[in-house]
């Protein structure tokens, strides 16, 4: 199922389309804790576009925490939006 979020100015997520917990048990299962929070990192940072601020401040995180974590993820490998 697709799920849209959108992020409010306030910074936190609303649910366009909730998942039932059987739909997103089977997207969880053979993952780490590690890859789902980078996965919900980078996909919150995608969709603040890019802004560091304002993504943090929707996961509950000090932006020297997210900074933190996308040294990290840059250091992997992996690519981190950039702010638009």
């Amino acid at each position: 199922m697709n799920q849209e979020i959108q992020i409010t100015d306030q910074g936190s997520m609303k649910d366009q389309v909730a998942l039932t917990p059987d739909e997103v048990i089977p997207l969880l299962v053979g993952s780490t804790v590690d890859e789902v929070e980078r996965e919900l990192v980078l996909q919150t940072l995608a969709r603040c576009g890019g802004n560091r601020t304002r993504a943090a401040r929707v996961l509950g995180v000090s932006v020297r925490t997210l900074r933190n974590k996308i040294r990290q993820y840059t250091s992997m490998g992996l690519d981190v939006p950039d702010h638009v």
